[in-house]
């Protein structure tokens, strides 16, 4: 996620967030059903439509090919993106805050879920992807360089025997402190520092590998709960056109 994009839709991540709280202050139970009401109902339904657009064309192949010779998946995926929180900002000034019913209240909930655990998994995979990126750079480098330091310590024996009884911090002290520096810093120090380096990059990145797991089944979870908020949507769909029209009659 780019970080002007990032920065405009965690702004609306916020305004979404503040006007679901708006029920604090403001109740207009009225206004759902009123024109301009109706209208948000219907904007706000199409807009969520489009990342349920985009989940189906993602995963059909013949359907993906079609469409992407005239829209690619990077501005299908932007349309995904700012519809998916747009949709529930309309979708929330449509309610104008009356709460009341056991479907309107579980499609809120479930809206503001679907919204919450697509943005944090969009955006903590995206930060994965990039320090992973980083530190398998950083430790490529650092092998490199240990290589060329093990080459050293091969004409400075008695550097490798004076830190063979140690490890860690105990071998960098002994180093310092035994006078056996006879260059600054000495290869026998360069080998420690490189290998807590390296050991230090290899943990960070197994630790990297472990969310990217655990996001794979955070994935799952976003569209477990992105198909129960359509089918919430679309019992509350139905029940207003129903009840709406036999009301008319």
């Amino acid at each position: 996620m780019k970080e002007k994009e990032k920065l405009v839709v965690s702004g609306l991540v916020l305004l979404m967030m503040v006007l679901w709280l708006g029920f604090l202050v403001h109740e207009d139970p009225r206004f759902p059903g009123s024109l301009l009401g109706g209208i948000l109902g219907v904007l706000a339904a199409i807009l969520m439509l489009v990342p349920l657009a985009y989940s189906i064309v993602k995963r059909w192949r013949s359907l993906k090919v079609k469409i992407t010779k005239r829209v690619p998946m990077r501005t299908f995926l932007a349309w995904h993106i700012y519809a998916g929180i747009l949709g529930p900002i309309v979708a929330l000034l449509h309610t104008g805050h009356r709460f009341e019913s056991k479907v309107g209240i579980s499609l809120t909930a479930m809206m503001l879920l679907v919204v919450l655990s697509g943005f944090i998994g969009r955006y903590l995979m995206s930060q994965i992807a990039r320090e992973m990126k980083d530190k398998k750079a950083l430790l490529k480098d650092a092998e490199a360089q240990y290589e060329i330091v093990l080459a050293e310590l091969k004409d400075h024996p008695e550097e490798v025997a004076a830190i063979r009884p140690f490890t860690g911090r105990a071998a960098r002290f002994f180093l310092q402190f035994d006078g056996l520096q006879a260059f600054t810093p000495s290869a026998g120090v360069k080998a420690i520092e490189l290998s807590e380096s390296i050991s230090d990059l290899e943990y960070a990145i197994k630790t990297h590998e472990r969310f990217k797991q655990a996001f794979r089944k955070w994935l799952k979870f976003h569209i477990v709960i992105s198909l129960i908020f359509y089918g919430l949507m679309f019992v509350h769909i139905w029940s207003e056109f129903y009840f709406g029209l036999r009301w008319l009659g």
